[in-house]
């Protein structure tokens, strides 16, 4: 799908979590809960994580490959804040992302729709998206259902 305003390709994730709004919006935004889930793969792991969530607040995930081969900063600015609702925000190299909670029946839906970059082909970063956004839904609903 491509954004006609801009002609910049983006690329949509979602998943349904079986948790309350609030509970998942914790875990997504609070930085001892993101460096539990934030990762694609299990050989990788985000070991540091800041969160200053309001607009024109910055946030930054180290992300490492846990054999120290490769890692990076995952940074950037939040432009729009919206409690349990939305959180847009805009990468350190400029692409911007919208992320979108929709709360039902103790039930959450959470969307990610981010601007493609040009290294990785469309399919890579969507099943990389995906795959964290997948980790995130094993985490919240792990930590939920803990006897």
């Amino acid at each position: 799908m491509k954004d006609e305003k801009q002609g910049k390709q983006t690329i949509t994730v979602k998943t349904t979590l079986n948790a309350p709004v609030e509970t998942v919006w914790k875990y997504w935004t609070e930085p001892e809960h993101i460096k539990k889930w934030n990762n694609a793969s299990e050989d990788w792991h985000t070991t540091a994580a800041e969160n200053d969530l309001r607009v024109g607040g910055k946030f930054l995930s180290r992300m490492e490959a846990k054999d120290g081969s490769f890692g990076f900063d995952f940074n950037g600015i939040y432009d729009e804040v919206k409690l349990y609702e939305l959180i847009a925000y805009t990468m350190a190299d400029g692409r911007k992302v919208e992320i979108t909670f929709v709360c039902g029946e103790n039930k959450t839906e959470v969307t990610e729709t981010f601007e493609a970059e040009s290294t990785h082909s469309i399919e890579m970063q969507q099943g990389g998206w995906q795959a964290i956004l997948d980790n995130f839904k094993k985490y919240t609903e792990g930590e939920l259902y803990k006897v």
